[in-house]
């Protein structure tokens, strides 16, 4: 038996970056107390969605994994809890910028950085304005309490993410996001949103968790963006789901919340092999997934 607690943070952000670093520790704190040993915070959590306008003083909000007040922050939250903490945060490695997760043990140690594979550009989620496509690759993390695999936001709507990362050994999926309204679709996305990552976990057979910010945060027009006003409704619905897909803790669409689960890697392993998903998979006839302009 080889039980791990783990926990979805959803929050509201405002703009003041130190408001929002203090608050998300409190949840953190609050996660902690549950008994959570892995806590997972929503993307970009130090500020407002910036990306909903261009706007080019935003790159100054680029900084590395070791400058970024976030990261040095958790840090030292994650040694003094013993937990480990995903941080999401605005990189800049020399001239480029990446949409970013830093992997914080639970001592406190960075374990490697992940960069977002797939970069959005839509009304209101302009960010390849922003992030250059993450060079990382899929990557998975040996924490303390689990091997976890980090896609971040976009990366959650495509397959191939939860499947490389599982395919690499990843016991548990995380996705910190920021989604809401889609003002030009006119759709609400959130059970669309849902039921991908739900068909990751019941896929690949391994538990997933989601952490969304919930709020509405607006755009005033001005000279630097153009002139836009715009605004987005972030829909929370922040979850996790064992490994067949099942929710085991349900976000609400607009209060904070920690949302934690418990789950036993040892069974959740025994129940993957005993499907057979990964022993009846036919690589050699897959190349179309991958080929070019496919």
């Amino acid at each position: 038996m080889r039980n791990v607690t783990v926990a979805a943070v959803q929050m509201k952000c405002s703009k003041s970056v130190e408001k929002n670093i203090a608050h998300a520790e409190e949840l953190v704190r609050q996660a902690a107390a549950k008994g959570a040993e892995i806590v997972l915070l929503p993307e970009l959590f130090e500020r407002p969605y910036f990306c909903q306008e261009r706007r080019y003083e935003y790159y100054e909000y680029a900084q590395t994994a070791e400058e970024n007040p976030a990261v040095r922050h958790f840090s030292r939250v994650a040694a003094e809890l013993g937990i480990v903490i995903p941080v999401s945060f605005y990189e800049k490695e020399v001239n480029n910028t990446y949409n970013s997760v830093a992997v914080l043990d639970a001592d406190g140690k960075n374990l490697g950085v992940y960069r977002k594979t797939h970069i959005p550009d839509d009304h209101y989620y302009q960010e390849k304005f922003y992030f250059t496509p993450g060079d990382t690759g899929f990557k998975v993390f040996d924490t303390r309490f689990g091997t976890i695999g980090v896609g971040i936001c976009w990366d959650q709507w495509f397959p191939e993410t939860a499947r490389s990362l599982a395919l690499m050994g990843a016991e548990l999926l995380l996705y910190p996001t920021a989604i809401g309204s889609e003002p030009i679709l006119d759709c609400d996305s959130a059970g669309h949103w849902r039921r991908c990552m739900q068909g990751h976990a019941g896929s690949n057979l391994v538990p997933v968790l989601a952490a969304n910010r919930i709020g509405l945060e607006t755009v005033e027009p001005c000279e630097a963006n153009g002139g836009q006003k715009s605004a987005l409704r972030f829909y929370g619905s922040s979850f996790i789901a064992d490994e067949t897909g099942a929710l085991v803790a349900d976000g609400t669409r607009d209060t904070e919340q920690v949302l934690t689960a418990t789950f036993d890697l040892d069974k959740v392993e025994e129940n993957r092999m005993s499907w057979g998903v990964f022993r009846d998979r036919r690589p050699e006839w897959y190349g179309e997934i991958t080929r070019q302009g496919r």
